[in-house]
């Protein structure tokens, strides 16, 4: 099944922010929708329905430059700045969220802390083979006892007899069951948050797959377990100390996301406006009647609203003045804009919205998952509230 009006795709830009790009970031998207439109259109319908990752996309991941953007030339990255990083996630996500957090996990939360934290050594061992898609990486913080308090983590990285050994488990990994590496987060024996590369092939090294998923159907998911896992010194990233540490990373993918949910939010709208010219019903299209033009009128204003949101903390990013907190923002608004537009796509499309023949049903299932990782949706409300009030809600 593909969707039929994915070629005429040209994405939505009301308020003419193109004026604002630059040239090199409108250059990259159009080369990333041009192979969107080759590459993964044609099999993502079918690769949802049977719950199969397209592994051989990873590597033409790697080529088109989306693992890793904005990690420096010398290491295998564009070095392009955060908007033109956030336009790559926003073209993938188009095509499918499991695509787009595929890419993200690979460049913000693997390569992004190799990159900020690890030795000249251990970034020239993993970031030019992690950006080409030689293979993926996976990101380990997440617990099954932890997922929005990571600070109470209980996997552990002790040092006994000469050597440092890993036990714990992370929980809802996405790509650990193909990660060739994977950037684990652990208390040491001061209690400390220290960060380590665990490689495919350690003992007491697995990673089983979670099955039965609803959503990011594309994308594949698992565990990490580590029993007595040895890591060798040199794994040991050394200079990630605290929470801080995994929180940056976090903050990198969070704005991928705040992108990137505008990519699946604007192919809803897409649909929905070319099936509403067509459609008739009562002798005339339903696009002419008056609740579908406000269901349309609504989506691309709240579109609107989301891609200035996200250009404007890109371009703080690049000053080095853009928050965690200003992140928060921009990914809980995003998504929830997205993940509204779904449904009311949907809606405009009646019973042959939730067949695979339209991708409304796959972006709405998929944007349950997104509107909880990576921090929740309240979570970021929190976020955002302490930031305006300076009171601390969390406990």
């Amino acid at each position: 099944m593909i969707n039929r009006y994915a070629q005429s795709y040209r994405g939505f830009d009301y308020v003419l922010l193109d004026e604002l790009l630059t040239d090199e970031q409108k250059a990259v998207r159009d080369s990333v929708r041009a192979w969107v439109n080759k590459s993964v259109i044609p099999i993502i319908e079918d690769a949802a329905e049977n719950c199969a990752f397209p592994e051989h996309l990873v590597k033409e991941l790697g080529e088109i430059g989306a693992f890793g953007p904005q990690i420096p030339q010398e290491y295998g990255g564009l070095g392009v700045d955060y908007n033109t990083y956030g336009i790559i996630m926003q073209e993938l996500e188009r095509a499918d969220s499991g695509l787009r957090s595929t890419a993200s996990v690979q460049g913000s939360l693997v390569m992004f802390p190799i990159w900020k934290y690890g030795s000249e050594e251990q970034k020239m061992k993993y970031l030019p083979a992690l950006a080409k898609g030689e293979y993926l990486g996976c990101f380990g913080l997440t617990e099954p006892n932890h997922g929005s308090n990571p600070q109470g983590m209980e996997t552990t990285l002790k040092y006994k007899d000469g050597k440092y050994y890993l036990n714990g488990a992370k929980m809802w990994i996405t790509n650990s069951p193909k990660a060739g590496i994977a950037v684990v987060w652990a208390k040491n024996d001061q209690g400390e948050i220290v960060g380590c590369v665990v490689e495919r092939g350690m003992k007491g090294f697995s990673t089983p797959e979670i099955h039965g998923k609803w959503s990011l159907r594309a994308s594949i998911t698992g565990e990490l377990i580590f029993d007595d896992v040895e890591i060798p010194e040199e794994n040991i990233l050394p200079k990630a100390k605290g929470l801080k540490a995994p929180l940056s990373c976090l903050s990198s993918a969070r704005f991928g996301i705040g992108w990137g949910s505008l990519g699946a939010a604007m192919d809803c709208l897409h649909v929905a406006v070319e099936y509403s010219k067509e459609r008739i019903q009562f002798g005339k299209p339903i696009g002419q009647f008056q609740l579908t033009q406000k269901k349309l009128a609504e989506m691309i204003t709240e579109v609107t609203k989301g891609q200035l949101l996200a250009w404007r903390v890109g371009c703080l990013a690049a000053e080095g003045k853009a928050s965690p907190a200003m992140i928060s923002m921009v990914k809980r608004n995003n998504v929830e804009t997205a993940l509204t537009i779904a449904r009311d796509s949907r809606q405009i499309l009646g019973g042959m919205g939730i067949t695979g023949e339209f991708p409304m049903m796959r972006h709405m299932m998929n944007l349950e998952s997104v509107i909880t990782y990576e921090g929740t949706h309240d979570i970021h409300l929190l976020i955002t509230g302490m930031d305006l009030t300076g009171l601390n809600a969390f406990g």
